[in-house]
């Protein structure tokens, strides 16, 4: 995005409403922009979302919380007021519930397990303004694969109506001829 080491918060929000379209393409199908600086009065006081986005075939609105840094918890919490307050204040009758995307520089995946983010519709999401060296840029993307592979594996399982213990047990059982105990 052209951004150098050192920036504001504003000048990332800059530089991705000057791509909205690409940034909007990189979300997926059905996305639209609703509105930059989304300003919510709370107790008198102003907050303001950095990006309100809604999605057609969700049929809900999207809050995108950009973070300068690495994610905190108190970014989760204000994540979590905004969802609030935009289904309370924004969300029409037909809308599902509105979830939430906080972008930052870096993540913390054992805070954001947790805070369990995701039972409240929020996802956090670690953006690169420059590429980091390959060596760790292959063991990230790695690492991405094998979560992905693990979730994978869990949502056939949960199809399947296997847990990953009994999957575990199975396993075992093939591996060591035994028979099944009861």
């Amino acid at each position: 995005m052209g951004l150098k080491d050192e920036y504001l918060e504003a000048d990332l929000e800059t530089a991705i409403i000057r791509e909205l379209e690409k940034f909007i393409l990189e979300f997926g199908k059905g996305f639209s922009f609703v509105e930059r600086q989304k300003r919510m009065i709370i107790d008198g006081n102003d907050h303001h979302l950095d990006l309100l986005m809604f999605n057609r075939y969700l049929n809900r609105l999207v809050a995108i919380e950009l973070k300068h840094g690495v994610f905190e918890a108190a970014d989760g919490g204000q994540m979590r007021l905004y969802l609030k307050w935009l289904n309370r204040y924004e969300r029409q009758q037909h809308e599902n519930e509105p979830i939430g995307l906080i972008m930052c520089a870096g993540g913390s995946r054992e805070k954001i397990e947790l805070m369990e983010m995701d039972k409240d519709g929020i996802m956090v999401a670690e953006y690169w303004t420059t590429l980091p060296p390959k060596a760790e840029f292959e063991q990230k993307i790695r690492a991405i694969l094998a979560e992905a592979r693990q979730l994978a594996e869990e949502r056939k399982n949960l199809i399947n109506g296997t847990t990953m213990l009994e999957t575990v047990s199975i396993k075992d059982l093939k591996d060591d001829k035994a028979e099944p105990q009861e």
